[in-house]
C-alpha cells in the first residue's frame, strides 16, 4: 500500500470515527430535548443551561459531522451533468472541485473566523441568559474544528480522485469502502 493510500485511509478513518461519535450525540440531543419537555410541562421546571446544551450539541453535530457527510457522499449536489460523466470525468470534477473550491473555502472560513473565535476565547464568552452555559467560546471553536475536519476529508477526496485518474480501481467516495478495509 502506497503512502497516498495510507494517508487516504487514515483521513477516512478519522472522519468515520468523528461521524460515529456525532451520531451518538444526536441520540443524546434527542434525550435531553425529551427531558426538557417532560420537566417543563410535567413538573413546571425549566433550566436555561439545559436548553442551551441542546444548541451546543446541535452545533457540534453539524460542524463535526460535515466531514463525515463528505466522506459518505451525503452532501446535496446538482448532478445533472456529473452522473452522466465517465468515472475519469467524475474524478476530474472531484479533483478540481476539491482543489479550487473545497480547500480554498475551508481555508477562507478558518481565516475569517479566527479573530471571532480568538476574541471569544480571550473573553471566556458565556451565555447572555441568566443561568445559561458559560462556554459560548467553546461552541465558537467548533468553526475552526469544522474547517480542519473538512479540509482533511477534502484532501482524502482529492487523493482518491488522483488515484482514479492514475488508473486505480478504487471508489471515489469512502461510502463504498467497508470499515474493515480502513
Amino acid at each position: 500500500m502506497s503512502a497516498l493510500h495510507r494517508l487516504i485511509a487514515l483521513l477516512d478513518a478519522l472522519s468515520l470515527r468523528v461521524g460515529q461519535v456525532v451520531s451518538w450525540l444526536t441520540l443524546g440531543m434527542v434525550l435531553v430535548t425529551f427531558a426538557i419537555v417532560v420537566l417543563r410541562y410535567g413538573f413546571g421546571l425549566n433550566w436555561i443551561w439545559l436548553q442551551e446544551s441542546v444548541v451546543y450539541m446541535h452545533a457540534l453535530v453539524f460542524m463535526a459531522g460535515i466531514a463525515y457527510t463528505l466522506r459518505e457522499n451525503g452532501h446535496v449536489r446538482v448532478d445533472i451533468f456529473y452522473r452522466k460523466l465517465s468515472r475519469r470525468g467524475r474524478a476530474w470534477v472531484e479533483l478540481l472541485g476539491g482543489l479550487f473550491l473545497l480547500l480554498p473555502v475551508t481555508l477562507f472560513l478558518a481565516w475569517i473566523s479566527w479573530d471571532y473565535v480568538a476574541s471569544s476565547w480571550a473573553l471566556k464568552e458565556g451565555s447572555r441568559e441568566a443561568g445559561g452555559l458559560p462556554f459560548i467560546y467553546v461552541m465558537k471553536a467548533y468553526i475552526p474544528l469544522m474547517c480542519a475536519l473538512l479540509f482533511l476529508q477534502g484532501l482524502a477526496g482529492i487523493g482518491r480522485a488522483v488515484l482514479v485518474l492514475l488508473g486505480e480501481d478504487i471508489p471515489l467516495f469512502a461510502e463504498n469502502i467497508g470499515e474493515e478495509e480502513l
